[in-house]
C-alpha cells in the first residue's frame, strides 16, 4: 500500500490536501507538512491545501481556494480524518484518485487506498515515517508543522500514545533546525478572556461518584467571557489532573448544537461518542448532541464505562 501511495503521488500533476473539519495542530500540522514536503521533492507539481482555518492555530499557514473543477483531474490525498461525514470539504470525495492516510481506528473506510496506522501517536508522526521510508527530504518549513501535529496530538508528549518511535521522529525534525520556542510561544499563548472563562471551568467542574468529570458551557457562559467555541474547546485538558476522575467531558453549546469533547485517563470513550454522532480514539473523542437537555444522557454512558475500570 505504501509504494502504491507514493507511485500515486510521483504519477499525479496536481495533489490536492484535505483533513477534517475544525481543524487541530495535527490536522493542520500534517496538511502542511505533506505540502511543503512534496512542493520539495517536485516543485513542477501543484500541491494545495484546503478547508477552513482556525483562527487560534492561523500562525500555522495560509490554505488555498480551489475551483471544484480543478479535482477531476486531481489527486486527493484525505489526511487525519476517520470518517467521511468529518472530512472538510466534501467535493474531496469528487477527486480523480483519493488517497485516506490517518491514525484513528479505521471505522469507516471512505477511500480507495488507505494507510491507516493506530499505532502512531498522529498523522503527522505516520506522515514522517513514511516520508523517510521513499526518501524524500523533509525541509525545515515542513519538519516544524509536522513537529507541531505531534506536540499537539500528544500533549506535550504526555499521553500514552507517544512510544520511542515519537521521540525518534522529534529528534529528527528538531534536527532539521525548527525554532520551537516559537512554536510554543504560538501554540500556547491564551488570550486574556480565555484565561478567564478557564478559571470559571475550574470552578465549575463536576466529578460523578463513578470518576467522570464534566464542565457545561452555555452560550451565555461564552458570551460572558468573550470567548469563542474554538477558544473554550482548547480548556478541555486544563483540569485533566484532577484526583480520582477517571474520565472527562466539555460541552459546548453553539447556535446549532452542543460539541462534546471527551478524554480519559483509563476508559475506553469512543464507543460512547460512537453512540452520540461522533468517534476517535480510544483516550481521547468527540462527539456532538442536540441540546443541553441530553447532557446527562452522555454523563450516564460514561459513568457506565468508568464504573468498570480501576487504576
Amino acid at each position: 500500500m505504501k509504494e502504491q501511495i507514493k507511485q500515486m503521488i510521483e504519477a499525479a500533476d496536481t495533489i490536492i490536501i484535505h483533513r477534517h473539519e475544525r481543524p487541530d495542530p495535527d490536522a493542520l500540522g500534517s496538511q502542511f507538512g505533506l505540502q511543503l514536503t512534496l512542493q520539495h521533492q517536485f516543485p513542477s507539481k501543484t500541491v494545495l491545501t484546503v478547508g477552513e482555518m482556525a483562527t487560534s492555530l492561523s500562525f500555522m499557514g495560509e490554505l488555498d481556494q480551489v475551483d471544484d473543477e480543478l479535482y477531476k483531474e486531481a489527486l486527493v490525498v484525505i489526511l487525519d480524518t476517520a470518517n467521511q461525514a468529518r472530512i472538510d470539504g466534501k467535493v474531496a470525495m469528487t477527486g480523480k484518485d483519493v488517497i485516506k492516510i490517518d491514525h484513528h481506528p479505521d471505522e469507516d473506510p471512505y477511500a480507495p487506498v488507505q494507510l491507516v496506522d493506530t499505532t502512531m501517536s498522529s498523522t503527522s508522526e505516520l506522515l514522517v515515517h513514511l516520508l523517510n521510508e521513499w526518501g524524500y527530504e523533509i525541509p525545515t518549513s515542513a519538519a516544524i508543522q509536522f513537529y507541531a501535529g505531534i506536540v499537539g496530538d500528544t500533549g506535550r508528549f504526555q499521553f500514552r500514545g507517544t512510544t520511542k518511535r515519537t521521540f525518534e521522529v522529534a529528534a529528527q525534525l528538531i534536527d532539521a533546525g525548527i525554532d520551537t520556542d516559537w512554536l510554543y510561544r504560538n501554540m500556547y499563548e491564551t488570550e486574556l478572556a480565555a484565561l478567564h472563562l478557564q478559571g470559571y471551568v475550574l470552578q465549575h467542574i463536576q466529578l460523578t461518584d463513578q470518576g467522570v468529570g464534566y464542565v457545561v458551557l452555555t452560550q451565555d457562559t461564552l458570551k460572558q467571557f468573550g470567548a469563542t467555541v474554538e477558544q473554550a474547546s482548547l480548556l478541555v485538558n486544563s483540569f485533566a489532573g484532577l484526583k480520582g476522575m477517571k474520565c472527562w467531558a466539555l460541552f459546548l453549546e453553539t447556535d446549532t448544537e452542543v460539541r462534546v469533547r471527551i478524554r480519559s485517563k483509563g476508559p475506553v470513550i469512543n464507543e460512547v461518542a460512537k453512540e452520540f454522532n461522533g468517534g476517535g480514539h480510544p483516550m481521547a473523542s468527540g462527539a456532538t448532541i442536540g441540546q443541553l437537555s441530553e447532557v446527562e444522557r452522555v454523563i450516564r454512558r460514561l459513568d457506565e464505562v468508568a464504573a468498570n475500570f480501576q487504576f
